[in-house]
């Protein structure tokens, strides 16, 4: 019989950062909407986890993946989601129960607003954007089957320790924060079914399609291994705020012309699930690490290969030492390319450089913070430069930081990762600070580094 082997996995995954899938349309109140299915609700589309997964299988991608001449053995459903009280939303969902406390939450997703800095200290042209994101917590369920005509399951096992990586990562913006998953558990629901096995077989025909019936005759689990981080260097940094921190959310409200950005995110520590409301939150952006640690780079890397603006003949040369064009900042942040004569972009490089958000629930102290420009000739107030801020007093509060670097970047460069972990010494010393406001004290930060190579 051919195909007399099934392998059959029931996996649930949780967003440990905010997912965004997009759909490729805007929307009324932002540039970028996620893919949502036809309750209005997020998933996750079996395209993507198989995208993913065809990455790490090297030389066999065209066996198990399928090619042009041949089908692929491998069947990915989408991954959909799962209620407060872990069942899985597959089907046309009453109304009703779309608006219940929990599920409310997800038919308006949060915003994420995005800048891109220039080394002049402002916006570029074109660079500031929002996009629609899943909430962190947010737990889907997917199955996967392979077909095989014999009962060696090694390989298809392999794939499922892949969703278990630290570096798997579902979704776009996967290198500014977004995307990082874990298996709930680590470990799944498995079935290895011989189709000549009369019990075996009437179980498979009998298996239901919906994602939210629940198996019959459940096996042990299958304790899914955490695969090693090999040709990776982690940075995990401990930090402690000074005193205040912004991150703007790009909006004010009633108190305060700017407001610090937050978000909500779904907590599963006990039974029914909950959404964590937002005004019990704090969220530092990986984007917007990841765009200070960038500037930072190429001053340290170009203060290694002796270029200093002062000694650049005309101003625009600066141009050609920093953002992309800055050979430490490519290698460690990549590049979106340039643009050739037909306008199609040319020489992307990809990052390597994997950072995730940092949300934690906290009692936090917003403050209004008053500012006014003086007139230096009346002493009065500059017309317009009267504004407030709403920054977060987080002296006292503790965050964890970790960012994954694969080795490549620093093959045959060391004074790219002499810049790279000079860039982290002055991000834990103070020196860096990170958000909005820093040249008016926000965003200093203490910690320490511990530095792990694999």
């Amino acid at each position: 019989m051919k195909n007399q082997y099934r392998f059959i996995a029931r996996i649930i995954i949780e967003t440990k950062t905010p997912l965004n899938i997009g759909s490729g349309n805007k929307g009324i109140k932002t540039d970028s909407l996620v893919l949502r299915d036809i309750n209005g609700l997020p998933f996750i589309p079996g395209t993507t986890i198989a995208g993913l997964l065809r990455h790490t299988l090297g030389k066999d991608e065209d066996k198990y993946m399928g090619s042009q001449q041949m089908g692929s053995p491998l069947i990915i459903t989408e991954a959909k989601m799962l209620d407060c009280d872990c069942t899985v939303l597959d089907g046309i969902i009453p109304q009703e129960k779309l608006n219940s406390d929990f599920l409310a939450n997800f038919i308006q997703l949060p915003i994420r607003q995005h800048a891109k800095i220039g080394h002049r200290g402002a916006t570029v042209k074109g660079g500031k954007f929002d996009e629609e994101v899943v909430l962190k917590g947010t737990r889907f369920c997917f199955e996967m089957e392979m077909l095989s005509d014999n009962k060696d399951d090694a390989k298809f096992k392999e794939l499922l320790n892949t969703l278990n990586s630290d570096t798997f990562r579902i979704g776009s913006g996967s290198r500014s924060g977004f995307g990082e998953i874990e298996v709930v558990g680590s470990q799944c629901q498995y079935k290895l079914i011989d189709l000549t096995d009369k019990d075996q077989k009437e179980w498979y025909l009998k298996k239901s399609s919906s994602l939210s019936e629940e198996w019959t005759d459940v096996e042990p689990p299958f304790e899914l291994k955490r695969t090693p981080l090999m040709g990776w260097t982690t940075y995990n940094m401990q930090l402690k705020p000074v005193d205040f921190i912004l991150f703007g959310s790009g909006f004010g409200n009633d108190k305060a012309d700017m407001t610090f950005v937050r978000e909500s995110f779904v907590d599963w520590s006990k039974a029914p699930a909950k959404v964590i409301d937002r005004e019990h939150v704090v969220l530092i952006p990986a984007s917007s690490v990841k765009g200070a640690l960038s500037h930072r780079l190429a001053f340290h890397y170009n203060k290694l290969k002796g270029v200093f603006a002062d000694t650049l003949v005309e101003a625009e040369k600066i141009e050609d030492h920093v953002g992309k064009n800055n050979e430490a900042v490519k290698a460690v942040f990549g590049s979106e390319g340039e643009k050739d004569a037909d306008g199609k972009m040319q020489n992307k490089l990809r990052g390597n450089v994997l950072i995730s958000d940092i949300i934690q629930e906290a009692s936090i102290s917003p403050k209004i913070l008053n500012h006014v420009s003086i007139d230096r000739f009346t002493g009065g107030a500059i017309d317009g430069a009267l504004f407030n801020e709403e920054t977060l007093y987080a002296k006292g509060l503790s965050f964890e930081l970790k960012l994954l670097v694969n080795k490549s970047a620093f093959e045959g460069k060391d004074d790219v990762k002499t810049a790279f972990e000079n860039t982290l010494k002055d991000l834990c010393s103070g020196m860096l600070p990170l958000g909005g406001g820093v040249n008016r004290g926000n965003g200093c930060f203490e910690g320490t580094i511990k530095i792990t190579e694999n």
